[in-house]
């Protein structure tokens, strides 16, 4: 008797820790499972951290377009806003005048805005295409202007996509510019993008609009660009958002125009719709503060002069 209830003493045991999983008898234990997700309803207390959104630090990318040409004009006085403002520099074309060669640019760039070529991220124009499709360009500004002989690259600076295009050669659909463009902007991981070329499609300066630009220019609305920079006429000029056919469009890009970097200026010679400032009294600089989500802009003039134009936006939601 004493035997039997010692059998069923043990029996009892076994099956106790069958039911537990304890790994009676040395055995491993068993491997864990993923904890069943919290009801909707539950308390909204966790032990779990909420995951914290990566910090992009807030970049100034500063410059103008239309600088430098020995003898006449004052690249020095713009340049010495660029000694004062830190940030990335751009340029917006014709960065020598007047035909781009490698002797202006040692000459007349140089000794001026060149003191910042090491933080610059340059644009080609027209004078510098000059040049025999812009070798003293590429040759001057090296790796900063993309490959070679293409005249157009991007970059990310901050949370932005910085993209330059070049206006000399061909951009409508279908060629190497714009089918390089639609596949940057397919793939970009940027949270806003920017886009400089040298010739406007929007202006009321002397030259006329590029509306060979359109193509891009809509291209880069269909992906939520925020903003397009352009010189090539040598004044100031900032447009409210709108479309490639020049319709205001709160979803649409801001352009400045910003031939100020230097070269002698010219006067208004038409008032096209959208203009929001205009001044060609003064040179000077745009400042953008690229923010994560937003921008700021800040017309900056040459010591001396009083106009100043300043403003912020929003990324366009993706």
């Amino acid at each position: 008797m004493r035997s039997r209830r010692v059998v069923l003493g043990l029996v009892s045991v076994f099956l106790v820790c069958s039911a537990l999983f304890s790994g009676c008898g040395g055995s491993s234990p068993a491997s864990p499972t993923a904890p069943t997700p919290p009801s909707t309803s539950a308390s909204t207390s966790s032990t779990v951290p909420a995951a914290v959104p990566e910090v992009v630090p807030d970049e100034v990318f500063v410059g103008a377009g239309d600088i430098a040409k020995c003898g006449t004009g004052d690249a020095e006085a713009t340049a010495r806003l660029l000694d004062r403002i830190p940030g990335m520099v751009f340029t917006l074309g014709d960065n020598v005048q007047d035909q781009g060669t490698a002797e202006e640019y040692q000459r007349c760039f140089e000794p001026t805005w060149g003191r910042h070529r090491s933080r610059m991220l340059p644009t080609v124009g027209n004078h510098d295409w000059y040049g025999g499709h812009g070798r003293p360009y590429f040759s001057y500004f090296g790796a900063s202007a993309g490959p070679a002989g293409l005249g157009y690259y991007a970059t990310t600076l901050g949370a932005w996509h910085i993209i330059s295009l070049n206006s000399e050669i061909a951009a409508g659909q279908g060629s190497p510019q714009y089918e390089w463009l639609k596949a940057q902007l397919a793939t970009s991981t940027g949270a806003c993008t920017l886009a400089m070329w040298h010739r406007p499609l929007f202006t009321s300066g002397p030259n006329d609009p590029s509306a060979h630009m359109r193509d891009i220019w809509r291209l880069l609305n269909q992906h939520g660009a925020e903003l397009v920079l352009s010189g090539h006429n040598h004044q100031y000029e900032r447009f409210a958002p709108q479309d490639a056919d020049g319709r205001a469009d709160p979803r649409g890009i801001r352009q400045f125009v910003v031939g100020t970097g230097g070269y002698p200026l010219y006067r208004r010679s038409r008032t096209v719709a959208n203009s929001e400032a205009f001044h060609s009294d003064a040179w000077g600089v745009l400042k953008l503060t690229l923010q994560s989500a937003s921008y700021t802009w800040e017309f900056v003039p040459v010591a001396g002069q009083s106009f100043r134009d300043s403003g912020s936006g929003t990324c366009i939601a993706r």
